[in-house]
């Protein structure tokens, strides 16, 4: 297995997240290869992708960096490792990359979320040093009335 940052064709990761995508949410559709091309070309995003021995894609994460008056900020979205795969240290080596990544780039800290339902998830990062931050965290849905 291998972890790099992903640097093919928008069409072959727009492939990989159809498979991928449902597995960590139901209610966000995969992203159509326009929608992941925007992103590739994206300065902020930095796309990761596990490949196994044949290169088929098996893991996805995203790492957002942007600068605001504080700092040059880390997040972290969408860590998925396919479900036949699992186990195998993937979700761990994705975020130890993109953790190297973003202290290469200057970030200072690295923010998360992830639902408490998702066991082994919370486990893996609390196990790879993230700390549960005493915060709140809000959302607005513009898609509402």
């Amino acid at each position: 297995m291998e972890v790099e940052v992903f640097r093919g064709e928008a069409a072959e990761l727009a492939r990989a997240l159809a498979g991928l995508v449902p597995q960590l949410s139901k209610s966000n559709p995969p992203p159509p290869e326009a929608v992941v091309a925007e992103m590739l070309a994206s300065d902020a995003i930095t796309q990761f992708v596990a490949r196994d021995d044949d290169g088929t894609i098996v893991g996805v994460s995203t790492l957002a960096t942007f600068r605001i008056p504080t700092g040059l900020r880390a997040w972290i979205e969408d860590v998925i490792v396919d479900e036949r795969v699992n186990g195998k240290g993937i979700g761990s080596a994705l975020t130890n990359a993109m953790l190297a990544h973003a202290r290469s780039q200057g970030c200072t800290t690295v923010d998360l979320t992830s639902r408490p339902s998702r066991e082994a998830a919370n486990h893996m990062y609390k196990k790879l040093g993230f700390e549960l931050r005493e915060t709140n965290t809000y959302r607005f849905d513009l898609r509402g009335g």
